[in-house]
């Protein structure tokens, strides 16, 4: 590939502001700086169509079924480059970069590869342009969303500055309604709005929707988020009696609409106590293998006189990641030498082996040194027969804390990672829970 000297100048139309972003480092592949990519979730549009609105809400969409997110092209030196995908307060930092020639279409291809959640971008470019699809192997081999990436852009999801309706700030309680036979679920909005900047997640009783990122634009609220496993929009009337409505799309898979009201009090139900033993039991037990085929028990004699904990997780799920990632440091930072954690992996994938590999490469890249065992298939109603003691497992990724007398202590449901205001709260009472169990 040649090296490619390029002067390129954006002029960007806003509020009559223009700036240009000089290049004039000599580099190979995507032009170092600001990107602002888009997911197609209903293919592509052609120009002025507007998505039809399944909940008939009438949102004058700033986004056309358009889910926006931003990344940065950092370069090491003239040839070596990574990326970082900016979602708020959160940097995901990918450095799984392939670049190569099309000799059939004459093109330069690049695919953007994010082993841990297994997924891809792939595409054309030029050196301000990325044109493709983003792929999600373990969804099958059709799930596939339209993408496009622009150099020099560096607004979400638009350069308007509308006077917002009123600030958004603050704690919401939220009811999201599937558009299928779906129940009804609670949710907490928490919103953070500076003008028209918006930041903020919802909670929900099996976990967070990330580090959300968007705009109000007069009585019009839009956030979204992409972390190469989930993609999520939200958009929503904002009403003058402090209620909002709205939809809420997952990819191009799920829709919902949701409904919101301030409320400063209001609370989920406890994650301690969703998630029990059925009568009659004190304690789990289980038998499964590891990726290399050994087998392993909760009984093996390395786990006796031992405080144990157990994570159901799949290594599909953002929230999974966020959870492994905190027990990984509090290990490393901690070193408990009679704590010991195992985690079962529920995996979409219905080839076993296909799941073990992607169980090896999520071991590899999180830096997790205690046992990832294969326990079988994500859905939960199958999952929960694997660990018949249990009532239910309505969550990945959930946490079971055991005595070294082998009884249950405590069971978390979901995990509220670090884009919410219950993450504090769930390392006070996780260090707590350890440091009680570890002293009797």
């Amino acid at each position: 590939m040649l090296s490619k000297v390029c002067t390129l100048c954006l002029v960007l139309i806003g509020m009559g502001l223009t700036g240009c972003f000089v290049i004039e480092n000599t580099f190979t592949g995507l032009a170092p700086g600001p990107w602002r990519g888009v997911l197609l979730l209903d293919g592509k549009l052609p120009p002025g169509a507007k998505l039809q609105d399944p909940f008939n809400l009438k949102i004058e969409e700033v986004s056309s079924g358009e889910l926006p997110f931003n990344f940065e092209v950092i370069y090491r030196d003239d040839e070596s480059f990574y990326i970082e995908i900016i979602n708020g307060e959160e940097r995901i930092k990918v450095e799984d970069i392939t670049m190569g020639l099309d000799k059939r279409m004459a093109k330069d291809t690049i695919t953007i590869d994010f082993p841990v959640f297994e997924s891809y971008i792939q595409g054309v470019y030029s050196v301000d342009v990325i044109q493709g699809e983003w792929v999600v192997t373990n969804r099958g081999e059709d799930y596939r969303i339209p993408f496009i990436a622009k150099y020099g852009v560096d607004y979400r999801f638009t350069p308007l500055q509308k006077e917002p309706l009123m600030d958004v700030s603050g704690r919401w309680e939220v009811t999201f309604e599937a558009n299928s036979e779906e129940e009804a679920y609670k949710a907490i909005g928490e919103f953070n709005q500076e003008g028209n900047e918006l930041r903020g997640t919802f909670m929900t009783e099996t976990g967070d929707y990330r580090f959300l990122e968007g705009t109000i634009q007069e009585n019009k609220l839009y956030l979204s988020a992409f972390d190469a496993s989930h993609a999520f929009l939200f958009e929503a009337k904002i009403n003058e009696d402090s209620t909002m409505i709205g939809s809420f799309r997952s990819g191009n898979h799920y829709k919902a609409i949701w409904t919101a009201k301030r409320n400063p009090n209001f609370e989920l139900r406890d994650p301690d106590q969703l998630t029990y033993l059925k009568e009659g039991f004190e304690t789990i037990d289980f038998t499964f293998e590891n990726p290399e085929g050994g087998v392993v028990s909760l009984s093996d004699p390395a786990y006796q006189d031992k405080v144990k904990l157990v994570q159901l997780l799949g290594t599909w799920c953002p929230n999974c990641r966020d959870e492994t990632q905190f027990l990984v440091n509090y290990l490393k930072e901690n070193k408990p030498s009679d704590l010991a954690v195992i985690a079962l992996a529920y995996e979409r994938h219905k080839d076993a082996e296909k799941s073990k590999n992607a169980i090896r490469k999520y071991r590899q890249r999180m830096g997790v040194d205690y046992p990832v065992l294969y326990a079988g298939n994500y859905n939960k109603e199958v999952a929960a027969k694997t660990l018949p003691m249990l009532n239910k497992i309505i969550s990945y990724p959930t946490l079971i804390f055991i005595d070294k007398k082998n009884k249950v202590r405590r069971i978390h449901t979901g995990f509220n990672g670090p884009a919410t205001s219950g993450y504090k709260d769930f390392v006070k009472t996780f260090e707590e829970t350890v440091k009680t169990l570890i002293a009797e």
